[in-house]
């Protein structure tokens, strides 16, 4: 839940959620080296040889504005439930990595339906993105095939990303931000965002 420090900033926590190896690193890693004009701490990572992040990562990025978004992503792997969980604690939004490999579809559908149960009646109302990464895989799911099998049938929007090549990382970010502001600022003017929303999701699952 958005607070006010000791130093006077209004800090968001942005939480990017989904399976083991789907990129939410790789994408805090892009918005470190790639955003410029924001304030950045480096970014605390516990990982094991693979790349597979053992607790959790974190980076602090601040506005000109008083306005921190505290970024952190979740260990994938499903033994590391508990911290999942702990970590979602004062969401204000929250970024859904989908891998878009056939072959991790059935760690996607996992991770969702954990998100799912986490959120419990939350879900569709806190400011969720998802994110189809890896779509440069020459057998990269269709984006229907994939929101159809998790089951996303709420006001989310939807983004396309390569991560390792840091293309629409930021636009991601960017959505994020905005959606945890409106949430917890200006709750009237997101219930009307989540309309338009929920719009978009329809017209994607029925084309």
């Amino acid at each position: 839940m958005v607070y006010k420090d000791k130093q006077g900033f209004f800090r968001f926590k942005i939480v990017f959620y989904g399976p083991s190896l789907s990129g939410k690193t790789t994408m805090l890693k892009v918005l470190y080296n790639r955003i410029s004009g924001l304030k950045k701490s480096k970014i605390r990572s516990v990982e094991d040889p693979s790349g597979r992040t053992l607790y959790f990562d974190y980076m602090p990025l601040g506005t000109k504005s008083k306005v921190f978004f505290d970024i952190y992503t979740v260990p994938g792997q499903r033994r590391h439930k508990k911290q999942r969980k702990f970590l979602l604690e004062g969401a204000d939004a929250i970024v859904f990595v989908v891998d878009s490999d056939p072959s991790a579809l059935q760690e996607n559908v996992y991770s969702i339906n954990e998100l799912r149960e986490f959120l419990g009646d939350k879900w569709g109302e806190i400011p969720l993105i998802i994110v189809l990464n890896k779509r440069d895989l020459p057998d990269a799911l269709p984006e229907t095939v994939l929101l159809r099998a998790l089951r996303i049938n709420g006001p989310f929007p939807v983004f396309k990303t390569i991560a390792i090549e840091g293309l629409g990382v930021k636009r991601v970010f960017q959505e994020a931000a905005r959606l945890a502001m409106l949430y917890r600022v200006f709750p009237d003017v997101y219930r009307r965002e989540l309309e338009t929303l929920a719009q978009t999701t329809r017209e994607k699952l029925s084309s």
